[in-house]
């Protein structure tokens, strides 16, 4: 869970890692960004208060200068894809940073970085938001579609990563909302009846404006207890009609 402040390392100081940077400020948290080209930091904005790191991303010394020991997040959005890789499985694998997320030009290579467990997107659906929503679970969900009324809501669900294998029908019954599709390396797909969310998924559902923190409070922390005994009698009774049926 994230707490009200928490530190962030940045790899790549373009538009997009400017405006993360930025972003993360505003709300409280600090910042450490790394370039290789320390002449990338001005364009930062003059009060930024963050580290200014130059190096290449994926050296662990350089990675330890920024602060990623301590890291909540962190986001590899320089400009070249193998760097941005070998950067997250460095956080990731060496330094056992939970919340790791790398921009990628080459949308044919999205499948095998995420079945690695890297969450990925390609440069040409990229976005600034799109990386906060994947660095901050509970971060407040952006509404993609509101309808007429302006009750219902179209977003994409903050999930935290212990609610991967769960069918999405506990995930609706959860958090009070309707599953309306799901991005799974870059494709979207329309969820049967027997779905199960994988990491790396990228869940949309309709929920009421008026839950929405509610939501994002439920499902970017572990399935409670209530939901993990759903799961566990389905199971039971499952295997109670199977030994009918033979």
């Amino acid at each position: 869970m994230l707490c009200d402040m928490a530190h962030f390392v940045i790899m790549g100081v373009g538009r997009v890692g400017i405006s993360i940077a930025h972003a993360l400020e505003d709300s409280g948290h600090t910042v450490a960004v790394i370039d290789q080209d320390d002449r990338a930091f001005r364009k930062l904005r003059p009060s930024f208060g963050g580290k200014k790191v130059t190096g290449h991303g994926f050296d662990r010394d350089v990675l330890r200068r920024a602060g990623i020991e301590d890291a909540y997040a962190f986001a590899a959005v320089s400009s070249g894809d193998n760097s941005n890789i070998i950067a997250a499985r460095v956080a990731r694998e060496t330094f056992k940073v939970k919340h790791v997320v790398a921009r990628i030009y080459d949308p044919s290579r999205a499948e095998f970085y995420q079945r690695m467990g890297i969450p990925t997107v390609a440069s040409v659906r990229w976005s600034s938001d799109q990386v906060l929503r994947r660095i901050l679970p509970e971060h407040a969900i952006t509404g993609d579609f509101r309808e007429a009324s302006g009750r219902l809501q179209l977003g994409e669900l903050p999930l935290h990563e212990s609610w991967s294998g769960l069918h999405l029908d506990r995930i609706e019954e959860a958090a009070g909302v309707r599953v309306a599709f799901v991005t799974r390396f870059g494709e979207g797909i329309l969820p049967a009846s027997d779905s199960s969310y994988q990491q790396g998924d990228i869940v949309h559902a309709m929920m009421r404006v008026e839950d929405v923190e509610n939501v994002a409070r439920v499902l970017s922390r572990p399935p409670s207890d209530e939901v993990m005994e759903a799961v566990a009698l389905a199971a039971t009774e499952e295997r109670g009609h199977g030994r009918e049926r033979s």
